[in-house]
């Protein structure tokens, strides 16, 4: 139990020998395991692992009983505060200002209102009176009541509905330019589709990378590191030539594009040797004419099986060779935002790599692959995102739907902790109900087996309530009246 517990083995079997069973190192205590072991540090880590000795029930409850009386005696009555912002809430001064107010006003509002209100009037404390304060308070508590959705209210069928019947009035097929002519990103209903079947890999992966510091400011430096970042192959920098006579591969580089990458014709050797068919063939030899002196020859083996072929798989290899750059990155182009900073927009994604990257803005970088986020960041950045590419793509087609719809979607989506689609794999196809799994996909297979295992529709939801033809569970339907007339 001690080693499990992180005690050096060694010390956890002289303790043992000691003192036998857990009852017995509870009873030496720390004075009787210090004369054993001499150092506090793991006498304590002992300890805890452990744990203190088991009291009767009447002891403990003597305890309790006597703590609580201390406790009612000392405690201070529990700030008001606490009631709206909940423990652990830095407060500032203007929260704690709106707070009394609203307390003396009688107007509840939860905590990111009374935050948000504090944070504007901070920009211009001296106009905000106390009137002005409280009718700001007040207005508020009014909207955010007039915003609240009514008890037994059907919320899933009305996210559905706000997001679907927009949907129809997308364009079916869009490419929204992302400040670039030549990078192209999926947009409209299609992407709409990828976002809630919670695709693996978008149509076409992409990503916003912000820059930090002078490559914010310095296009050059932008540009180094679009290169640093974009995919560059063999075939970027150099023109290669098969020689099938002499059973040869001929690289010769091109100076302007070297210089471009900043790369060295000791680069592409290093990055030739690790491609397996080609390991240690690569020379270096003297190229005549040209503006570089310098290329590359790589032999296939005469007398080794299917020379020819050999020579074709070398071919191949070769060409597509990564000689710089992160992997999936195919192009990286640098443009400017409203501020005049530069920032970088790729064709690809590779998020976890992108990372590392010096010059980038690691805290906003952005990618429109939902299950990749998850996978770096986690479920909440993801279901952040699928909030995030949902809203902006409505938004890009003209459509405004409100947040709250999204949300519920993003909320369903992420709750068991990963990425779900809303479809037969997904959200849809793990319904309690027989009938709604039925009334989406593939009726028949739902139906047999409901029938082979004996399940039970309670008949709860929207969906099946309404195939039976009776009223459904919600709103006025969830409320069941009885009229008792009054007798003469």
């Amino acid at each position: 139990m001690l080693v499990r517990k992180g005690v050096d083995r060694d010390v956890a079997t002289h303790i043992s020998n000691e003192f036998g069973n857990k009852e017995g190192i509870q009873a030496a205590g720390f004075d009787g395991l210090m004369a054993v072991v001499s150092d506090e540090a793991i006498v304590k880590q002992i300890l805890e692992a452990v744990g203190s000795p088991k009291k009767s029930t009447s002891a403990k409850k003597e305890k309790a009983s006597v703590a609580k009386a201390e406790s009612e005696e000392t405690a201070e009555p529990a700030a008001p505060v606490e009631e709206y912002f909940g423990k652990g809430h830095n407060y500032t001064e203007t929260e704690l200002y709106l707070k009394d107010l609203a307390e003396k006003n009688e107007v509840v509002l939860p905590l990111k209102v009374i935050s948000g209100i504090a944070a504007t009037i901070d920009k211009d404390r001296q106009r905000f009176t106390d009137d002005i304060c409280v009718k700001l308070l007040v207005r508020a508590c009014e909207m955010y009541n007039a915003h609240k959705m009514c008890q037994n209210e059907s919320a899933g069928v009305m996210a559905a509905h706000s997001i679907g019947e927009p949907g129809t009035q997308m364009n079916l097929r869009t490419f929204h330019f992302a400040g670039v002519a030549s990078i192209s990103v999926t947009q409209g209903l299609p992407r709409l589709v990828e976002i809630v079947d919670a695709r693996r890999e978008p149509s076409t992966p992409s990503m916003r990378i912000p820059l930090v510091g002078l490559a914010a400011e310095d296009e050059s430096l932008a540009k180094h590191v679009a290169y640093n970042i974009e995919t560059t192959k063999l075939i970027n920098v150099a023109t290669i030539q098969t020689d099938i006579t002499n059973l040869r591969i001929l690289i010769v580089p091109d100076a302007r594009s070297l210089d471009t990458h900043d790369l060295t014709l000791d680069d592409l050797v290093e990055a030739l040797n690790k491609i397996k068919v080609v390991r240690g063939l690569v020379e270096k030899i003297s190229v005549e004419g040209g503006d570089v002196p310098n290329g590359l020859v790589i032999y296939s083996d005469p007398e080794g099986e299917a020379p020819y072929a050999k020579l074709q798989e070398m071919y191949e290899a070769i060409r597509n060779a990564r000689i710089k750059g992160i992997d999936k990155i195919k192009r990286a182009l640098i443009d400017k935002d409203k501020a005049g900073k530069y920032f970088i927009v790729t064709e690809g994604s590779n998020l976890k790599d992108i990372l590392n990257v010096e010059y980038i803005d690691r805290d906003n970088v952005m990618t429109n692959s939902i299950l990749e986020i998850a996978d770096v960041f986690g479920i909440e950045a993801a279901r952040n995102s699928i909030i995030h590419e949902a809203k902006e793509t409505l938004g890009n087609a003209g459509l405004d739907v409100d947040i709250r719809h999204i949300m519920l979607v993003a909320d369903l989506m992420t709750n068991d902790g990963t990425v779900r689609a809303i479809g037969r794999n997904g959200v849809s196809g793990k319904k309690s109900s027989v009938l709604a799994r039925a009334a989406f996909e593939i009726t028949a297979a739902h139906l047999l087996h409901a029938a082979m295992v004996g399940e039970v529709d309670r008949l709860e939801g929207v969906t099946e309530n309404i195939i039976v033809g009776q009223p459904v569970t919600l709103g006025t339907g969830a409320v069941k009246l009885v009229y008792d007339p009054k007798k003469n």
